[in-house]
C-alpha cells in the first residue's frame, strides 16, 4: 500500500490516506509518485499531494497531521515541540542542549531551556 499526503497552501499535512500499489503503476507497471498524486487528485479534485513512507524511507519521516512538508530538504516536518529546539537536516527537532546520559529520567524545561530531572 502507498500513502499520501494531503497539503494545504502552506505545506501542512491536512490528511493521510492509503492507496492500492496498482494505482499507483505507470504504463510500464513501475510505481509513480505522479499516477499516485493524480489518482488521489481524482478523488479529491483541486488538492495538493506527496507520497509519504510509512517506514520512513524517504522524506525522513512518515506524514501526520500537522507535520509540513519542506520543500528545499524533500522531508515531512513534526509540529516543533518547543520553540527553542532546532530543526536538524534530516528533519528531526533537536534540544538546544543534549539531554544527560546518565540512566535518569529527565523533561524538557523550556523557560530555562535545560533538561530536568524527573524525581
Amino acid at each position: 500500500m502507498a500513502h499520501f499526503a494531503q497539503l494545504d497552501d502552506d505545506n501542512v499535512v491536512l490528511q493521510v490516506i492509503v492507496v492500492n500499489n496498482s494505482e499507483c503503476l505507470d504504463e510500464n507497471g513501475s510505481e509513480s509518485e505522479a499516477v499516485g498524486v493524480a489518482f488521489c487528485q481524482s478523488l479529491f479534485p483541486g488538492t495538493n499531494w506527496k507520497q509519504t513512507s510509512y517506514n520512513g524511507n524517504f522524506r525522513y519521516n512518515y506524514a501526520g497531521i500537522g507535520y509540513t512538508y519542506d520543500p528545499v530538504r524533500n522531508g515531512f516536518v513534526p509540529p516543533q515541540p518547543y520553540p527553542s529546539w532546532l530543526l536538524a537536516v534530516n528533519c528531526v527537532w533537536w534540544a538546544p542542549t543534549p539531554m544527560p546520559k546518565d540512566g535518569k529520567n529527565y523533561r524538557w524545561d523550556e523557560p530555562t531551556t535545560s533538561w530536568v530531572e524527573i524525581v
